[in-house]
């Protein structure tokens, strides 16, 4: 049990900012007697800081660092009983193997004989046994971070601390130095802090695992614990791979995603919680259709060597189909010498009608006027329609202060809205004018068709949360004449990453089958209870 064995590191509240950015936002951690810790997080999270202040090479702004209960903020590195492996080394090209080694201890001047004895010891520890006469220009990548790693373990340090030591390696040899680091470790019985943003590495070597985002710790535990029970989806997403799906706890052991209730182990959220549900692709297994517990569409298959990465679509993405009418006129604009005024015809929602204003129309109708020698824009003085509050056609003229009009349509119709229950989102979009010009000139196309035809996704639950969309459509916008193109406005559907050996084909019907321990259910990160 991790409370029987001795504290031997205690940060307290530790806190660091560089150029009122603020790296490190109160760490409290315990570290402790002979274990291999792992500080993971992507590069900015702030654990090559916490590594530094450890060692004595940053002060903290505010804060404490016990060591074996004694405050050693005030001491020089080199009065600290740790040692550090820094990524590039740091060795001393001039010097051979065995003088690398001795180097640490020539300084305290320690006596030839233990010198020899140790430095002996230390290279059949990383199994460089008869390379002490060679020179460190002749050595590999990771036979010199082998020997970085006994200088520093020579001088008897009660930590040591490596800064992302294989950083440097390749593939082959990083996986090769992941097990000898654990196996280093465990014979001289010490604690090591290692410093990476490799999730591979982080579950590989450590006894404990520390994740951190953005100077805060999100989570503390065994790689089994952060893997399988991760605190939230930052955690689920940075350690593995992960489907992570929103879901309601409706009371102890039961979770509800996808309007579907399901069995878990998970307990002690409030009936009803908001919550994040974790599946492993690998804890998922292809069934015959119709035999699991989600039924789904086999949207894409890459093989990986040992298995095939499966992505199955469980539920469609909402999505509504507009029509948009490219209409023959050359830009649906009228023009007086320098002065031009353009607006396009524009469907409207009976719905949206009531407090509708005169800005409304000229934002809906995109209804502009400006003078092509000074490039600035002229007010729209005028708007007048015979617009009502049933459905029909209606026109319109803008007119600006000059005089200059121009008619448009408004066709007032239900718009097409549709609900999705199954996924608690809904998608709405209208029909729309443009111009072949508009089209052709449009530098952001599927933004400027989400604008025109003003088309929105939310959830069903609460409206004002909004979901993103994305566009479809078939013509060529470099090549489009007038007529009638549908476009179309998707939500994601709901898809699932699964890790098989099966195989399967793409766009066949599948079932998907796992346990209730295979449900990790997480707090939303951003929910207040």
């Amino acid at each position: 049990m991790e409370n029987e064995k001795k504290k031997l590191i205690q940060f307290r509240n530790i806190q660091k900012s560089f150029d009122d950015q603020i790296i490190l936002k109160g760490i409290n951690l315990d570290i402790y007697e002979n274990e291999f810790v792992t500080l993971l997080g992507p590069s900015g999270c702030g654990k090559t800081t916490l590594l530094r202040i450890l060692g004595g090479f940053l002060d903290q702004d505010e804060g404490e660092i016990l060591v074996d209960n004694q405050d050693i903020t005030k001491l020089p590195p080199y009065k600290r009983e740790l040692n550090t492996v820094f990524q590039k080394y740091a060795l001393f090209p001039n010097m051979n193997v065995y003088e690398n080694i001795a180097f640490g201890l020539r300084i305290k001047k320690v006596s030839n004989d233990i010198i020899e004895q140790k430095v002996m010891r230390m290279l059949k520890l990383i199994g460089l046994e008869g390379y002490e006469k060679r020179e460190i220009t002749q050595l590999s990548g990771g036979q010199q971070q082998r020997v970085a790693i006994a200088r520093a373990l020579v001088n008897e340090p009660n930590v040591l601390l490596l800064d992302e030591p294989l950083g440097a390696l390749d593939l082959k040899m990083r996986k090769e130095m992941q097990y000898e680091l654990k196996r280093i470790q465990q014979e001289v019985g010490i604690t090591f802090i290692f410093v990476t943003h490799d999730q591979e590495e982080a579950l590989t070597m450590s006894d404990k695992i520390v994740v951190m985002k953005e100077g805060e710790i999100q989570q503390v535990g065994s790689p089994v614990e952060i893997y399988n029970e991760p605190a939230n989806a930052y955690v689920a997403n940075f350690i593995g791979e992960s489907n992570i799906i929103p879901g309601r706890m409706i009371r102890d052991e039961l979770v509800r995603f996808d309007e579907t209730d399901f069995e878990c182990v998970d307990k002690g959220f409030r009936p009803n919680e908001p919550v994040d549900v974790v599946i492993r692709p690998e804890d998922i297994y292809i069934v015959p259709n119709g035999q699991g517990k989600l039924s789904g569409t086999v949207e894409s298959v890459l093989f990986k060597g040992m298995l095939n990465e499966a992505i199955i679509e469980t539920v469609p993405g909402t999505h509504v189909t507009v029509n948009m009418h490219i209409t023959s006129e050359s830009a649906n604009q009228n023009d007086d010498g320098h002065i031009h005024i353009s607006g396009n015809s524009f469907y409207l929602d009976k719905e949206d009608m009531e407090g509708i204003e005169e800005k409304d129309l000229i934002a809906r109708a995109d209804a502009q006027a400006w003078n092509d020698e000074t490039d600035e824009l002229i007010s729209i003085e005028k708007v007048e329609t015979d617009l009502k509050p049933e459905l029909g056609i209606y026109s319109i003229t803008f007119t600006t202060v000059g005089g200059l009009s121009i008619t448009k349509t408004i066709q007032v119709i239900d718009q097409q809205v549709v609900r999705n229950t199954k996924k608690n989102e809904g998608v709405s979009a209208f029909d729309f004018f443009k111009s072949k010009e508009e089209i052709e000139e449009s530098i952001a196309l599927d933004t400027d068709l989400k604008t025109w035809a003003d088309a929105q996704g939310w959830k069903l639950d609460n409206e004002d949360e909004a979901i993103n969309l994305t566009v479809t459509y078939d013509f060529d916008p470099e090549n489009i004449g007038p007529g009638v193109y549908p476009i179309t406005f998707w939500t994601t559907g709901r898809e699932f990453k699964v890790h098989t050996t099966k195989n399967i084909q793409e766009g066949s019907e599948v079932g998907l089958d796992f346990a209730p321990e295979d449900i990790h259910v997480m707090e939303k990160e951003d929910f207040i209870s």
